[in-house]
């Protein structure tokens, strides 16, 4: 058995991308039968959103000057997507985008028992399957209970602060690499792709890094 790719996925929760790549990934693992260690790490697409977030439709026309037609055609292209891995989208008229900053600071928590992934998967789910409110303290509590943690102790970490400082110290780590969009995946912890890239072009990205440690191997077992 060889050991599993690893692979470093900075990424925010309200990032449709994110849930894209991470699923394209997921399955051009497990058609290629290579293994890959994931871990997250937090990044904010919009750090300096009011409490109350913003109409989605409206946020992406002011923040990218498309015209609503664009927003509408992008939305589907990404439910289609969806549809095909396997996760569903579900926009409507008053869609919100939040800002994410507690949600990261209880993925630090759930971290620490290495249980990121299912908190990961479950606020994705919360956000574009079941449109809630993902800045919402009491929700990031139900999420998290649902997924199988303890309540109380998530509330209290909601509650008292804590890892604030630890998820600015990772945000800061990745940006002050170049990292200024996400999905950002760190293969092997040095080779950095972007964007979703389609189950093709990572079922290549693993075959190749196998590739490569099959190459390393023998010229250290030759040397």
């Amino acid at each position: 058995m060889q050991d599993p790719i690893r692979v470093d996925i900075v990424s925010d929760v309200v990032c449709p991308w994110c849930v894209i790549g991470y699923r394209q990934l997921a399955k051009a693992s497990a058609e290629t039968g290579i293994a890959v260690d994931v871990y997250w790490h937090p990044f904010e697409l919009n750090p300096q959103m009011a409490p109350e977030g913003e109409n989605i439709r409206e946020h992406i026309m002011r923040k990218f000057g498309s015209s609503a037609e664009d927003s509408a055609r992008a939305r589907q292209r990404l439910s289609d997507l969806g549809e095909t891995l396997g996760f569903p989208f579900q926009w409507r008229d008053d869609s919100r985008i939040y800002n994410t900053f507690d949600a990261h600071r209880l993925l630090h928590w759930a971290s620490l028992s290495g249980q990121t992934h299912d908190l990961k998967q479950a606020l994705f789910a919360a956000y574009f399957s079941e449109g809630r409110d993902v800045s919402d303290r009491a929700v990031l509590v139900d999420v998290a209970n649902k997924a199988g943690f303890d309540a109380d102790q998530a509330r209290q970490v909601l509650d008292s602060g804590q890892y604030a400082d630890e998820v600015r110290e990772k945000e800061t780590f990745w940006t002050s690499r170049g990292i200024s969009g996400v999905p950002a995946m760190v293969f092997e912890a040095q080779h950095l792709i972007t964007g979703a890239q389609g189950e093709a072009n990572y079922a290549n990205i693993l075959q190749q890094l196998i590739r490569m440690r099959t190459d390393t191997m023998a010229e250290e077992t030759a040397s």
